[in-house]
């Protein structure tokens, strides 16, 4: 075809219009249309390679990441093997408290820990060394543990704050004035509010209370200051916590088993 027969016709193919121009000798091709096919053609080349080599480099990239998933899920398999199943001892019974299970304490006194933290709505954590100071106390004296968190629980709820009208501080209710003797030197001050040098104090005061009266509920009615009371009011309901502190423990302990 002639550049002629070009004018004002349209190649199909690329889309091209020919226009020739009417004032001049020979038929010549719009420049603006001509430039315009050429950006667009080399601008599709461009695109074309581009999309090529991220189509390659995403599949290179995907057997990378595959490979290195395998090797990864291989030692991670070979890591687990050499591993204790832990997942049988470390998930807490159903009588177990919130505290870590590895502590001093005898299993007796560790479920009524999380008896006395649900009944008194105390967290667990305090609670720790008040059980542990019980425990080393009674074992020094001569008494039963349980005795003494009967004793606290009926003479201040597990309140280590608490204060009678009397003066009585701390968990197990100390008049300072009649035993200062008992405290620590280094904190004769303090030392009755302190959970732990109370249950000591505490301990020490019963002992010889049950030792001077010659016997169990006249110790108690003497720790309370109520050995008039015949009816022994105050020793009942000492014991009768106590009792009723050995039967959640049994309770507890049978739960664990």
């Amino acid at each position: 075809m002639g550049l002629k027969s070009r004018c004002n016709s349209q190649s199909p193919a690329i889309g091209i219009r020919w226009v020739c121009s009417s004032n001049s000798k020979g038929e010549i091709l719009s420049t603006s249309i001509a430039h315009r096919y050429l950006i667009v053609r080399d601008t599709s080349a461009v695109l074309n390679y581009l999309h090529i080599d991220l189509a390659v480099a995403a599949v290179v990239l995907s057997f990378v990441l595959i490979g290195g998933l395998a090797n990864n899920l291989g030692f991670g398999q070979s890591i687990a093997g050499t591993l204790p199943d832990i997942s049988a001892s470390t998930e807490p019974g159903p009588a177990r408290s919130a505290v870590a299970a590895n502590r001093p304490l005898t299993p007796t006194m560790d479920a009524v820990l999380g008896f006395v933290a649900q009944r008194y709505r105390v967290a667990p954590e305090p609670l720790l060394p008040v059980f542990e100071a019980a425990q080393a106390a009674a074992s020094e004296r001569g008494i039963d543990p349980l005795l003494i968190v009967a004793v606290i629980a009926i003479e201040s709820g597990f309140n280590p704050f608490a204060q009678s009208n009397m003066g009585a501080q701390g968990l197990m209710q100390i008049i300072p004035r009649y035993h200062q003797d008992k405290a620590p030197k280094t904190s004769a001050g303090s030392a009755f509010l302190d959970p732990v040098s109370n249950v000591k104090m505490g301990a020490h005061i019963l002992q010889e209370s049950i030792r001077r009266q010659g016997g169990l509920m006249e110790g108690l009615q003497y720790y309370a200051g109520a050995s008039d009371d015949i009816e022994q009011s105050y020793a009942n309901k000492v014991i009768a916590e106590k009792l009723r502190l050995e039967q959640a423990a049994r309770r507890r302990e049978a739960a664990s088993t």
